[in-house]
């Protein structure tokens, strides 16, 4: 007995869950059950169990035990979840970050934090202990570490260009208190010494500007065309087609045209530093 006849994923679902989903469903139909008598017989919600069908949500530890009883095949499930734990990154950022890691160009627009490419440690902490719901202390740690392992693309052999266009309230709001934003804005400074790394700020005086669609980032892997990649709400999408990543990259240039320029940008950066508002 099914529930659905075909299971159409998202793009950005990474494969392990995909596989994962249809070993479910899998079992499920060949133990005659729908997802209600399934969520009955393992003590979960119709919901729970139909979102990790679709791929919607991994299948977390205390789901893969009991999936695990009801259908009699001990560890199949969670030997795979324990081995999903030790990914740095949550499963829908993981296809980003490997894309990242090997470009040798990227382009960012953001407008609500500083992308995490530029943040300091005090700074990422207070970002994640800031997630609603709150994350346990491990996931935080284990989120802080990857994120920094990121930032060796800032110096990795050979250089990857790097591109940031900043709106002017991702360097006021204060994030981890006032001191910890001093440091933030005195490490960006540093940042900008780097030949390859460029930083633009948007000013709020703007009175319009091509970004008013919200953050991107523009990803140029090696030997490979440019892609696209966009977030929000904890679910983030890489993007393909060649419609789409240019008329993003159009609209980064034209937002690098916008802003304060590199030097404009790192002077308007030191007066905030320094207290000046």
């Amino acid at each position: 007995m099914t529930d659905h006849d075909s299971t159409e994923y998202d793009d950005n679902v990474p494969v392990s869950m995909r596989i994962l989903s249809t070993q479910v469903r899998a079992l499920r139909e060949e133990a005659e059950l729908t997802q209600r008598g399934l969520a009955d017989a393992a003590g979960f919600s119709e919901s729970q169990i139909g979102s990790v069908e679709q791929g919607r949500r991994p299948l977390k530890m205390d789901l893969a035990v009991q999936l695990e009883k009801v259908f009699k095949i001990p560890k199949v499930f969670s030997s795979v979840v324990e081995e999903q734990l030790k990914e740095p990154h949550p499963s829908w950022f993981q296809p980003f970050a490997d894309a990242e890691a090997e470009a040798v160009a990227l382009s960012v627009y953001g407008n609500m934090l500083i992308n995490g490419l530029l943040q300091t440690e005090e700074y990422a902490r207070a970002v994640h202990l800031a997630y609603r719901p709150a994350l346990e202390d491990e996931e935080v740690e284990r989120r802080i570490a990857a994120r920094l392992a990121r930032q060796q693309l800032l110096t990795r052999k050979p250089t990857a260009h790097l591109s940031f266009v900043l709106e002017e309230v991702t360097l006021r709001r204060p994030v981890g208190g006032q001191e910890a934003m001093r440091k933030q804005l005195d490490y960006l400074l540093e940042v900008t010494q780097l030949r390859h790394v460029e930083i633009q700020v948007m000013p709020t005086e703007r009175a319009g500007h091509a970004g008013f669609g919200g953050p991107f980032t523009l990803v140029e892997p090696p030997g490979k065309d440019m892609c696209a990649y966009l977030e929000v709400q904890d679910k983030g999408q890489l993007i393909t087609s060649r419609r789409t990543v240019s008329q993003l990259a159009r609209r980064y240039g034209i937002l690098q045209s916008q802003a304060l320029s590199p030097e404009e940008s790192a002077e308007f950066i030191q007066q905030l530093a320094n207290g000046e508002r």
